[in-house]
């Protein structure tokens, strides 16, 4: 089995529907989260091939917005820009789930 290109790959979902009563995460910003993280991955200058992308929809649209973080797969739901920075440092810099923003099963 090949190594990863990335060591962490973050998917920003920034799906937007039209026509239909369902929400989306694009509707909440998905486009800013996905610059958001982008910019704080860069100012941090970290040591690793590391990439935040915007991606289309994930599946879980009812707790958005939803972010998944990889090779983990873990997936992060409601995330606001605010929680941005904890992502980045918590989960990418040290390691450590942010419990709080976790998809509950």
């Amino acid at each position: 089995m090949s190594k990863p290109v990335f060591e962490k790959h973050l998917f920003v979902c920034t799906n937007q529907r039209t026509g239909s009563d369902k929400r989306s995460c694009g509707e909440q910003h998905g486009l800013d989260l996905t610059a958001a993280f982008k910019k704080s991955i860069k100012e941090k200058n970290l040591d690793m091939p590391i990439r935040a992308q915007r991606a289309g929809c994930l599946g879980i649209c009812d707790f958005r917005p939803t972010v998944a973080v990889y090779p983990e797969g873990v997936f992060y739901v409601n995330v606001q820009l605010s929680d941005v920075e904890e992502i980045v440092q918590s989960h990418i810099v040290e390691n450590k789930v942010v419990e709080r923003l976790l998809l509950q099963q």
